[in-house]
């Protein structure tokens, strides 16, 4: 029941589906507590007013947690983040049909694979377009999108079913906030095969 926390090859990653060929990627984040060192204080902060924790999920659309990755700290871009774990000159997911949100901005040119589904950004506001609208075709591709793309997100709300994970972690054990969020993982795949 415990998500995967590393993959060497395309091989072990495709293993771990058991045959399912959709996978959906997001990142959660959780508070942590705010460092007295400056240097390390900066590091963890976000950005968003707190200091936090980022991991990448790899989830089914039956919002099985596959792949668990390991604790950044906050300041990590969630894209980044998925370069480290994943290196995009290995073909993870040239079989695989991929969905992420706008967060991976960047993955169908850097990794390969022709079903990386992405959704369509807004176009910025300017001057010559003070009121910028999507086309009506890619505000359903985007709906359609996103009616998948909720299984990650209730994968990374089942996990926050645990106090230890929604809570500020204050903890200062080495390595154990990795530990906490991998068994939060576990935890829930547990609770979805009852």
């Amino acid at each position: 029941m415990m998500p995967h926390r590393e993959f060497t090859t395309p091989e072990e990653l495709k293993a771990a589906l058991k045959g399912v060929d959709h996978v959906i990627i997001d990142a959660t984040e959780r508070a942590y507590r705010r460092s007295q060192d400056h240097a390390t204080q900066r590091d963890y902060y976000s950005g968003k007013k707190e200091h936090t924790l980022k991991n990448t999920v790899m989830s089914l659309p039956d919002k099985f947690i596959v792949f668990l990755g390991r604790t950044f700290s906050g300041h990590n871009h969630d894209y980044k983040m998925l370069k480290q774990e994943l290196p995009p000159d290995i073909d993870w997911f040239s079989t695989l049909h991929v969905l992420v949100d706008l967060g991976y901005m960047g993955i169908q040119s850097n990794y390969r694979g022709e079903q990386i589904d992405i959704p369509h950004k807004k176009p910025r506001k300017s001057q010559k377009n003070p009121s910028p609208q999507l086309p009506e075709e890619q505000k359903v591709t985007n709906k359609a999108l996103s009616q998948v793309r909720i299984f990650v997100e209730h994968a990374i709300g089942g996990m926050k079913r645990y106090n230890i994970f929604v809570q500020s972690f204050r903890n200062h054990k080495k390595n154990f906030e990795d530990e906490v969020i991998g068994i939060c993982a576990g935890l829930w795949n547990l609770a979805l095969s009852y």
